[in-house]
């Protein structure tokens, strides 16, 4: 039986020995996650949505299939000076976007467009978060909700490429005063393709420890949750998943993912047999002797940043995808930001307006983080 191992186990292992890297799986990585997502629409409060974004992978998936590898000169891209400074092999925020990436976003509208007229997007819209998409939230039949997509697509066919650079490094940069918010699930899911093709063609021994704690080996953007996985190598350890590009990296649990602090840590779970569906918080020190029993989704807060980022366990969730798994629990970040704490970043999928991201400072002089949107009864 798979055993999750504990903190303490962990830092007694030999760290050459520890996989700390899981690149992600080029010709699986967007059609799992698809999958995923529509099997997790069935009992979701936001189903609709859920089954537009896994429209959204799929079309991800077909645009990758269809690019070459990447052709990474590795003398260029200065990896033995990476290793030396800790920094990640090609940084996204504040990079000089390659022109490609675009090419990429056309591809991905033409698929898009494709599967929704295929799939006439049944309920997809008038689920969904009003701070998602104004213009998609409007709709109230499955036509509407396709035509709201496709006005979204036809918005950014005409803008010019600068307009479109632009959106993506706010994108990029978490800058929520610059992002549009319904053209941003959009853009990102083009640049996560552009980010995911260059790291599939990584060796995993060629990615440094980052100086900073909690962001991507490979690009430097931030985790969008974590898993504990089962299995072969990585059997017991758990990953922070890069929002952009997919790459798994190792974290201890009992740590925060965004301070890097020990202290004050936490795990928060939906009680499902709590009729006020509060949030329960479970001791970080007492693992129930079986991962069968340890609940498949929890909330790991660290009250010095009062931050929390999300920890599926695999031995519970067999299928679960911290990208998709994510998303589809937003329930817990809403009871999280009743308990007082607040996401690091928002998910790619899920942005946040900008006026609805609270004044947060907090001890560790980290950044203010956005909170997750309300979302309208159904």
């Amino acid at each position: 039986m798979p055993r999750i191992l504990e903190p303490g186990e962990i830092a007694t292992l030999d760290a050459s020995a520890l996989p700390r890297i899981r690149l992600p799986a080029r010709a699986t990585i967007f059609s799992a996650r698809a999958q995923r997502l529509r099997a997790l629409a069935h009992e979701s409060a936001i189903g609709g949505y859920l089954r537009l974004m896994a429209s959204v992978a799929d079309a991800q998936h077909t645009v990758l299939g269809a690019l070459p590898p990447a052709s990474i000169d590795r003398a260029a891209l200065a990896l033995a000076l990476a290793q030396r400074n800790g920094m990640p092999v090609r940084p996204a925020a504040g990079a000089t976007l390659d022109p490609a990436w675009r090419d990429i976003l056309r591809a991905l509208s033409v698929c898009l467009r494709d599967a929704l007229r295929a799939d006439v997007s049944r309920d997809i819209p008038h689920d969904v978060s009003h701070n998602v998409s104004h213009d998609i939230s409007r709709d109230t039949s499955a036509a509407d909700g396709t035509h709201a997509v496709e006005t979204i697509l036809a918005r950014l066919d005409a803008m010019t490429p600068d307009d479109l650079d632009r959106l993506a490094a706010a994108v990029l940069e978490h800058d929520l005063a610059r992002v549009d918010i319904a053209l941003a699930p959009f853009i990102h899911a083009a640049l996560e393709i552009a980010w995911t093709q260059y790291a599939c063609a990584l060796d995993t021994s060629e990615l440094p420890y980052l100086d900073t704690p909690g962001l991507c080996p490979t690009c430097g953007s931030p985790p969008v949750a974590s898993i504990v996985r089962i299995g072969g190598a990585h059997d017991g350890y758990r990953y922070l998943q890069c929002g952009l590009c997919a790459t798994e990296f190792h974290l201890v649990r009992v740590k925060c993912a965004y301070c890097d602090s020990t202290k004050g840590i936490a795990y928060y779970s939906v009680d499902e047999n709590d009729d006020s569906a509060t949030p329960r918080a479970v001791d970080a020190g007492a693992r129930p002797a079986a991962p069968g029993r340890v609940p498949g989704t929890r909330a790991e807060s660290c009250d010095a940043c009062r931050h929390y980022v999300k920890i599926f366990a695999q031995a519970t969730l067999l299928d679960a995808e911290p990208f998709a798994d994510d998303l589809a629990s937003i329930g817990l970040d809403l009871l999280m930001n009743e308990a007082g704490y607040t996401r690091a970043y928002p998910h790619p999928f899920l942005w946040p307006a900008a006026s609805d991201v609270p004044d947060v400072s907090d001890a560790s002089g980290a950044r203010n983080a956005p909170n997750e949107p309300d979302v309208p009864d159904t």
